[in-house]
């Protein structure tokens, strides 16, 4: 199970939004890059990045900040946000992300989505964000008519490697995951699924430990790591089991 710390870059900053509302930006730090090495230095061993302007634009934005993240930890990277072509794809990876996470295409072009999971097998996921259960393109600024699992459906044996699925209405206002929507989600597809908005505290991360979250890959954590709301050695050690620590209510 993946704790997954997240940096959303707008303008070059690492900042959490509420809602995906850009007006709403709060910046943590003014150095995604140093950002990035803390949570290795912390313990972490993923890192989820979004490119905040790439999303509402449609082209990548703050090349520069990831180019800066990528060489500045060990740990293996996935992006999203204005990733739109193959050629994006390609170029990101070849720079040396993990992988690429498509959300707008995956709606507009879900044949694109097939192409590049057998072009770059293992290297891409695809992001599902989702408002009243009806999934949200263009930087969360246009609703579709798609349900979340009618989309997941259409990537069953495409070689996606992991989901990941937002609750917009709960993203960077901890208010707690959405546990139902996304075991759901979980249940419905074979593809590994990646918890995201919300993730509100400890009780959260125990609750990722429970027997019907295991089906997961894990969860992304942003405003709740950036406040204090979750200790990482302590979130760490639950999801890894070390019995020697005490969990608070």
């Amino acid at each position: 199970m993946i704790l997954f710390p997240a940096i959303d870059l707008k303008d070059g900053q690492c900042v959490r939004l509420k809602h995906g509302d850009m007006a709403t930006a709060t910046i943590y730090n003014d150095d995604p890059a140093a950002q990035a090495k803390a949570f290795e230095q912390q313990g972490f061993e993923w890192l989820h990045v979004v490119d905040l302007n790439g999303a509402f634009q449609g082209q990548s934005v703050n090349s520069a900040a990831v180019g800066a993240i990528l060489k500045a930890t060990k740990n293996p990277v996935q992006l999203g946000g204005g990733i739109r072509t193959l050629a994006q794809i390609e170029d990101w990876l070849d720079r040396g992300l993990a992988r690429v996470i498509l959300g707008t295409v995956a709606v507009r072009d879900p044949d694109l989505v097939k192409q590049a999971c057998k072009a770059f097998p293992g290297k891409v996921a695809v992001g599902i964000d989702a408002k009243g259960g009806k999934v949200a393109v263009e930087g969360w600024a246009e609703a579709s008519s798609l349900g979340v699992i009618e989309l997941a459906k259409k990537f069953e044996g495409a070689g996606v490697a992991a989901i990941i699925y937002t609750d917009i209405d709960r993203d960077g206002v901890l208010t707690g995951i959405n546990w139902d929507a996304t075991i759901d989600l979980a249940d419905a597809v074979s593809i590994p699924v990646i918890a995201s908005g919300g993730l509100a505290s400890i009780a959260d991360i125990v609750r990722m430990t429970m027997p019907d979250a295991q089906k997961l890959e894990g969860a992304i954590s942003g405003r709740a790591l950036y406040d204090g709301r979750i200790d990482p050695a302590e979130a760490l050690a639950i999801l890894q089991g070390r019995p020697s620590v005490e969990t608070r209510p």
